[in-house]
């Protein structure tokens, strides 16, 4: 007898039998027990998560006899009766499933529609069933919107698509949609474990861990590649072995580069990837399981424990193991830093395929984290070394010559800058603040250019780097007194303490020993505006150089030049 893969054998044949999905069991078996029917029904949802599977219990519950051959309409198909049988065997003569991806002409269509005028030969009910509705043409969706509108009380539509952007709206209105969701990894991983101990093979619980987060969702994934696991490691299961077929990198080896990153040491980033290389593990998956590593990281240094992982007998003891390795490594990067490194993996990762060796685009992504986040201990000792050339020149005291008037205790009067206005007035807006603290002075005009050489000058002494220099050159001071300032920027992302804590490191190498406080709220004028601004008319400047140039100019009416857009930069 021929072997039949593990997707196929494990396919539900009842809808107590699906995993992953009891919102789609939970509607159609009360509709079913109601018969309240529908007469189009569409399933969507991504590769191998059931969307044909529900289709053939739907078209058997429909149709099922019953195995005295007296049953009805229900929602637990006995399985046995011939109605049955024959659905799960592909040979029920009123179960249509046509492929819309090789049969998406009009006359596919209409060579399906020409059997929905004869009644059902042994069934109850007719069932169409369309699989990848999206790749219909749209000649075939027009022939099918008049029958699929009003069918015959005898014909159920049953459309299913990946993609059901592509479908017209017109289609959709007529339809019941239930949208198949991608299946947890613990899902994944729990079913594999109950299919594996019913096939008698051995298996490790890290193995199917791999395997249900290789399956992205997919249980016919995971079943597939578990098939592909028990041929490679000749009828057992292993971690080591699955690592080995999929490429899979150890998590110790993300953690190890995370700690050398932590420690800016770029030997070991390098000697790390070299050894990825020698053992021909993926770069892809380096950054995949560092990802993985670094979002428990967050959720870590945001809450103070690991995100739930792990199942089984032994989870306790293993969870915590494993919160102990995450205290340990979540000591190593500050929270804005892990921040910054996720997102390098998920982009970095995008970038392989674009490098001649993925390999060396690894060890530029690693190391593009330490060019733009260096430790603190470097970043103060750097900001608080003498750099005569960083001092700022002289400006106003911090408070304003002509006091204000008397406000109410607990309000402050903050200028407010009109985005609409190219220029610099300001007028005053009452904010009530948080608590009653010591009074302090109001920004001005001038505030604002002292902001901007204050933080051109920490640039250009490279005193500020990463996250706090992004903070300085975004951020609007809005009020400053003595030991206290008061900045604004418009994305939460750039309010973290550690940011602020190295950006008031460096403006004590300044001189300026004070407390900076960050809210969130709309900007107007920042350093990184002024700098945009400045840049934008030197641009202007050497476009209008060059197109009042004579020369230019002759050669433009003579001989047809053309100033390509664009080319022109300012020098």
């Amino acid at each position: 007898m021929s072997y039949l893969v593990l997707a196929r054998k494990y396919r539900p044949r009842r809808f107590d039998e699906l995993v992953g999905q009891e919102h789609v069991v939970q509607a159609l078996s009360n509709a079913l027990t109601q018969q309240r029917l529908h007469h189009a029904y569409l399933f969507t949802g991504t590769r191998g998560v059931g969307k044909t599977t529900v289709s053939r219990i739907l078209a058997k519950s429909l149709n099922c006899q019953g195995p005295d051959g007296q049953g009805g309409i229900t929602a637990q198909p006995c399985g046995v009766c011939a109605a049955c049988t024959d659905i799960d065997s592909g040979r029920f003569v009123d179960y249509t499933e046509l492929d819309a991806a090789s049969n998406r002409s009009v006359d596919e269509v209409q060579a399906l529609l020409e059997q929905a005028v004869y009644k059902p030969v042994q069934g109850r009910f007719k069932v169409f069933m369309i699989d990848e509705v999206h790749m219909l043409t749209g000649h075939a969706f027009n022939a099918m919107l008049k029958t699929l509108e009003e069918p015959p009380a005898y014909l159920k539509f049953v459309l299913a698509t990946t993609d059901p952007q592509k479908v017209p709206v017109t289609v959709l209105s007529r339809c019941l949609q239930f949208n198949l969701r991608p299946m947890a990894m613990r899902t994944l991983q729990a079913h594999l474990a109950l299919v594996l101990g019913q096939e008698s093979v051995p298996s490790e619980t890290g193995a199917l861990r791999l395997l249900s987060r290789a399956a992205r969702g997919s249980m016919r994934d995971a079943l597939s590649l578990a098939d592909q696991a028990i041929a490679f490691g000749g009828g057992a299961i292993s971690e080591r072995a699955v690592r080995q077929m999929l490429g899979s990198v150890d998590e110790a080896h993300a953690r190890q580069l995370i700690e050398a990153l932590g420690r800016a040491d770029g030997s070991a980033v390098v000697e790390l990837c070299d050894g990825l290389r020698r053992h021909g593990l993926s770069a892809a998956a380096t950054l995949e399981e560092m990802a993985a590593v670094l979002q428990r990281m967050a959720v870590w240094q945001a809450t103070g424990r690991a995100e739930p992982d792990l199942d089984g007998a032994d989870a306790a003891a293993d969870a915590a193991d494993d919160e102990a390795s995450l205290a340990s490594l979540s000591q190593q990067l500050d929270a804005d830093e892990t921040q910054l490194l996720y997102s390098l993996c998920l982009h970095g990762r995008a970038e392989l395929g674009l490098a001649p060796d993925e390999y060396a685009a690894l060890v530029m992504v690693l190391l593009r984290f330490m060019a733009f986040a260096k430790s603190a201990e470097t970043t103060e000792k750097k900001s608080l070394s003498p750099r005569p050339q960083a001092q700022p020149r002289e400006h106003p005291p911090a408070q304003p010559q002509a006091q204000p008037q008397a406000q109410p205790q607990g309000v402050l009067q903050v200028p407010l800058r009109v985005a609409t206005e190219p220029s610099l007035r300001t007028e005053p807006r009452r904010v009530a603040s948080a608590s009653a603290e010591a009074a302090v002075s109001f920004a001005s005009a001038d505030d604002a250019e002292f902001w901007h050489e204050t933080v051109t000058s920490l640039v250009d002494a490279q005193a500020i780097t990463a996250l706090a220099r992004e903070l300085a050159l975004q951020s609007q001071l809005m009020a400053r007194d003595v030991g206290h300032w008061l900045l604004r920027v418009e994305s939460e992302m750039l309010n973290q303490a550690g940011s602020k804590e190295r950006l008031q490191v460096a403006l004590a190498g300044l001189g300026h020993a004070v407390k900076v406080t960050v809210e969130v709220g709309p900007v107007t004028d920042s350093p990184a505006r002024r700098l945009a601004a400045a840049q934008s008319e030197r641009l202007e400047q050497a476009k209008r150089s060059i197109l009042e140039d004579p020369f230019v100019q002759r050669m433009v009416q003579e001989f047809g030049a053309k100033i390509i857009p664009g080319s022109i930069q300012p020098i």
